[in-house]
């Protein structure tokens, strides 16, 4: 069954726009972090990447998708569960986090259209390879 690129890429962009929410809410939290630098990159890393896909969406006629959805929810239980604790589990959560967008891009990249395709190997997959990497580097630190 061939999938539609606009779906696919709506499903990313949601992941996007939980990420953003679960950085945002972990910012809130960690107010005096050292870490805090760190988190905020990455939350506009993932503020860049929401746009890249809202405007690759667009381009190929689709309507891009304005909330997270279940991806919220899930990040929302992920994170109200890590603001108990503190900063390393909301650290370690963030991090799961990128786990999951990691393992969403390469597992989806073959539903995509060549122009999304490269868009995504070439711009948004990196970005997201980098918060990876940032987010389990802060994380190790904190053991």
């Amino acid at each position: 069954m061939q999938t539609n690129p606009v779906d696919t890429l709506n499903e990313l962009l949601r992941g996007e726009i939980s990420a953003v929410e679960t950085y945002r809410q972990a910012l809130e939290k960690l107010t005096g972090s050292d870490a805090r630098t760190q988190l905020e990159d990455a939350c506009r890393s993932h503020e860049l990447r929401v746009q890249k896909l809202r405007q690759q969406v667009v381009r190929l006629g689709g309507q891009p998708d304005e909330t997270s959805g279940a991806w919220g929810a899930f990040a929302r239980l992920v994170e109200g569960g890590a603001k108990s604790f503190g900063e390393k589990a909301a650290i370690a959560a963030l991090e799961e986090g990128e786990d999951r967008g990691l393992r969403l891009y390469k597992g989806d990249i073959d539903k995509l259209d060549p122009a999304s395709r490269a868009l995504v190997e070439q711009d948004v997959l990196p970005a997201q390879e980098a918060t990876h990497r940032s987010l389990s580097t802060l994380k190790h630190s904190l053991h």
